[in-house]
């Protein structure tokens, strides 16, 4: 078991005994650990904001205060990632720090193949320039689901004069600025990556096609203006 599955388990054990005290031998033995690494995961616990305390005496041990603590947070990996662009709108506001901690524990909470897929897809967004909130169009749910579908789309796409061209892309990524959201693909009729504005995208259908996987860093991007920031879920 690696450590960030033993933490999960600590936690869930101490849970499942609340409000009754675990010693650190008994969770040393329940994990296959030493006692001293015990006490360095329930340090490690306690400095996330995990409320777990340690009650003194023969029979006592650590406890966790149950009714402060998160049960597992089945969220999917587009939940989580929804909420790390909506917390980056707290940005410079009083609550900036506490939104960024609560993020990290519900991904904390996430089952494992879950919050690996939330950072994976995470790593896939891309914001321009500020975090000024801004009111984009609204976005079809098909190009929104469009990463993690993970399948061909055929789109029709209409340019700056209104002429529409049909295509069939791969979706890479997300580009997202203030007023608009881009969604960046490998263009089949291009033959090269290509930034999609969402408002523009006038049809929308998923082909039964999965491409190979196709990698996407902020320097492909090569955009003229501003900063480009990747998402985190930290």
């Amino acid at each position: 078991m690696n450590r960030t599955d033993r933490l999960y388990a600590l936690v869930e054990e101490l849970r499942a005994v609340a409000p009754r005290p675990r010693s650190a031998r008994w969770l040393a033995g329940r994990f296959e650990v030493s006692v001293r690494t015990v006490e360095r995961d329930i340090n490690a616990l306690q400095q996330s904001g995990v409320p777990i305390y340690a009650e003194s005496g023969r029979t006592g041990g650590y406890c966790l205060d149950k009714a402060r603590t998160l049960p597992p947070v089945n969220l999917t990996p587009g939940e989580a990632v929804a909420m790390a662009v909506a917390l980056r709108r707290l940005k410079g506001t009083p609550f900036q720090a506490t939104a960024g901690s609560a993020l990290r524990k519900l991904v904390a909470a996430m089952q494992g193949d879950d919050a690996a897929a939330a950072h994976d897809l995470a790593g896939r967004i891309h914001l321009l320039g500020g975090d000024d909130a801004g009111t984009p169009p609204s976005m079809p749910r098909m190009v929104a689901d469009a990463l993690s579908t993970g399948r061909v789309l055929r789109i029709g796409y209409g340019d700056r004069e209104g002429a529409t061209t049909m295509r069939e892309i791969e979706p890479l990524g997300y580009v997202g600025t203030a007023t608009h959201w881009y969604l960046v693909a490998w263009c089949r009729m291009r033959d090269a990556l290509r930034a999609f504005r969402t408002d523009r995208i006038t049809s929308v259908s998923v082909t039964a096609e999965v491409p190979t996987p196709r990698s996407l860093r902020s320097e492909d991007l090569d955009i003229p203006y501003g900063i480009v920031h990747q998402l985190t879920l930290s």
